[in-house]
């Protein structure tokens, strides 16, 4: 090991040895900064100690044609300081070096919203078509807020939902979460959180008639998917989100009490949903087969149930003039039937399994008529009798 009074010069002249790989200058000046000389040419600064369990340990400064001398000598003498302090320069950098990126955090998230969430393909749509894409190759220790903010009001301007930058954000923020409830390195601090948007007025709500209603049911029935017109009758006699009917075994009917259970809903909590005599016919009416478990089995695959009425959807609901109807629609629409029909808030939230009242009072102005009808009623009430 020559020892040497490292200098600038020194560094482009010093020679690998006659017959060997490298040669390590040790500085006579700063204990243990090294210049490793290579037979190939390359030349690296080194900061080279014992930690505190008596260990040889290196942390690697640069390369020479990457800093100058004055650079790494600079880093050497503070590395060195570290040491003297107790400290381990190269424990750190393996700390650092140990941080994932996002796509292994985003692979581990994946894997749990298999096990637990519902909505999975949409989250490793949303995940791998915009979050992976942007932040899959950056350690999680070095993903910035102030990046990410940014990201996401760009995100905006490119023309995507305010709705799609939500979820966008929300399934990032869950990364972080997660991995810090697992103890990743890198997810201590969430750099999602704290991140305003603007406020999100999603609030779009499209409340059937009764004539709508019939169309299309109507349309429904002529559709070449048999099981369209059973899953909107179903929907709007219901309240039910769509995934909750599909998904429903035929073991969750119990017809003697008309009820249908729901195992899981959005709100986490099961709930029995109450069925109309309407309701209990069209399942009746439903095709049996043997083997089959779900209400309404997958055409494809009879084990499993059936996942989407996209395209038979929008064939029926285009047939019977109801543009830009949505699928859930038929759920706000089974709503305001009942709240119209006299039912009060609460009744409706548990039928439709809200988690809270505020959730209901969305269907408040729906009940107009019941509502001066009540007043009506009281004010009658007031008036002093004749005699």
């Amino acid at each position: 090991m020559p020892k040497a009074t490292l200098t600038a010069s020194f560094v482009l002249t010093a020679p690998c040895e006659h017959g060997k790989s490298k040669t390590d200058y040790y500085d006579s000046v700063t204990t243990g900064f090294c210049l490793e000389v290579r037979s190939t040419g390359g030349r690296t600064y080194y900061l080279r100690f014992a930690d505190a369990g008596g260990r040889q340990r290196q942390h690697k400064i640069g390369r020479a044609e990457d800093i100058s001398f004055a650079v790494a000598r600079k880093a050497a003498q503070r590395l060195r300081s570290e040491v003297v302090m107790g400290g381990d320069p190269a424990a750190k950098k393996a700390e650092a070096r140990a941080v994932p990126t996002y796509a292994a955090l985003a692979a581990m998230h994946l894997a749990d919203a298999k096990l637990h969430q519902r909505s999975y393909d949409t989250t490793r749509g949303y995940m791998t078509l915009h979050v992976v894409k942007r932040w899959g190759r950056t350690r999680l220790n070095e993903i910035d807020g102030r990046a990410v903010a940014q990201w996401l009001a760009d995100k905006r301007a490119e023309g995507l939902a305010p709705a799609t930058v939500v979820k966008i954000k929300a399934i990032f923020g869950r990364s972080f979460e997660l991995g810090a409830r697992w103890g990743i390195p890198g997810c201590e601090r969430n750099p999602v959180r704290g991140i305003q948007l603007k406020p999100l007025n999603n609030a779009r709500q499209r409340y059937l008639s009764a004539d709508e209603a019939g169309r299309l049911l109507a349309a429904a029935e002529r559709s070449r998917n048999p099981l369209l017109a059973p899953v909107v009758g179903l929907l709007l006699l219901t309240g039910m989100r769509v995934s909750e009917l599909l998904s429903t075994r035929r073991e969750h009917v119990d017809v003697d009490r008309r009820t249908l259970f729901v195992p899981t809903s959005k709100t986490g909590r099961s709930r029995y949903v109450p069925l109309a005599q309407a309701a209990l016919d069209i399942i009746d009416r439903l095709p049996k087969k043997d083997g089959t478990v779900f209400l309404f089995p997958s055409p494809k695959c009879p084990a499993t149930h059936l996942t989407t009425i996209k395209h038979g959807w929008q064939t029926a609901r285009d047939a019977a003039n109801l543009p830009g109807l949505r699928i859930h629609d038929l759920r706000h629409s089974a709503a305001s039937f009942m709240v119209n029909s006299g039912v009060d808030l609460f009744a409706v939230g548990k039928v439709l399994g809200h988690a809270n009242v505020a959730s209901s009072a969305r269907y408040s102005h729906l009940a107009q008529d019941t509502l001066l009808a009540a007043v009506e009623a009281g004010a009658a009430k007031q008036q002093p009798r004749t005699a």
